[in-house]
């Protein structure tokens, strides 16, 4: 690949994010210009959210020929489709969705879908947004060593590897977890736990979490390795009323019960210690 190409003028989030995969990717310049025939006919030039045509195989990445009416998707939905993490980035990436709402709907409509008043998209802006899209549309070219390419670099870098990362972990999950009913006075509550393994992957509890909400069976708690010490963590999931841990503060292998009652740490390790633990965390 030779550059990759974008419009000139005004950025918004899905063609600077578009334009990071790819920088990540191939490390190559990114030009800010209009294209021409020759671009758009070159394999080797990424042209991303303009030019009017969507041919992945001549690495062109438009929407907006897209019909009125077609469903909500941006430059940064079809270049995560042809890196091939478009079903994972909308499984785990709550932010995507609403992206590509705004940037073919607008605020307004965005505002109406997510129910909110429209006020409320303002809020969601920070300076780390305003500062890169400002200076990035500033740009007639960005090559190596230039900050805000180097920065688009990372962005697209920590993105393809959360992606990456996040999938393996569930996928691990999948294989080992184990679904614990926890009886009791009124309701059962269902655990799932994440035994420790040799071939664990580090910080299995955030892939925990996600296959959890997968589930048919409604979750109530996690189990899951604690990554400072040999024993456990227990947590509420999706912050269930059935568990409060500052019910166990007090007893002698919790050593960490929030006074929110969320999260608790242990080193217990045998199944039934851990299965009594939640047992006892039980309101």
């Amino acid at each position: 690949m030779k550059a990759i190409l974008t419009h000139p003028g005004s950025a918004h989030k899905d063609d600077l994010l578009a334009c990071c995969l790819l920088v990540a990717r191939y490390e190559i310049p990114v030009w800010r210009r209009e294209p021409g025939d020759d671009d758009l006919a070159d394999p080797e030039v990424v042209v991303v959210d303009v030019g009017g045509e969507h041919e992945p195989e001549r690495s062109n990445f438009d929407h907006h020929q897209f019909p009125r009416d077609h469903e909500p998707i941006c430059a940064l939905s079809l270049v995560l489709k042809d890196l091939g993490l478009y079903e994972d980035a909308r499984s785990f990436c709550e932010w995507l969705e609403p992206a590509e709402w705004f940037d073919t709907r607008g605020p307004f409509q965005t505002a109406e879908w997510l129910g909110v008043d429209r006020t409320v998209m303002n809020k969601l802006n920070s300076p780390i947004d305003i500062t890169l899209l400002r200076r990035f549309a500033q740009k007639t070219e960005l090559n190596p060593g230039d900050p805000i390419w180097e920065m688009m670099k990372m962005i697209g870098e920590d993105l393809i590897m959360f992606l990456h990362t996040l999938r393996e972990r569930i996928d691990y999950v999948a294989k080992h977890a184990e679904m614990h009913e926890i009886a009791g006075g009124g309701e059962p509550i269902r655990v799932l736990l994440m035994p420790r393994t040799e071939s664990m992957p580090d910080d299995p509890s955030s892939g925990l979490a996600r296959y959890a909400g997968t589930l048919a069976e409604k979750i109530d708690g996690l189990i899951y390795p604690d990554r400072r010490g040999e024993g456990y963590g227990l947590s509420r999931h999706e912050d269930s009323p059935l568990l409060d841990f500052t019910r166990i503060s007090e007893e002698p292998d919790v050593h960490f019960a929030h006074a929110r009652g969320f999260i608790a740490k242990t080193s217990a390790t045998a199944l039934e210690r851990l299965k009594e633990l939640v047992s006892l965390a039980k309101v």
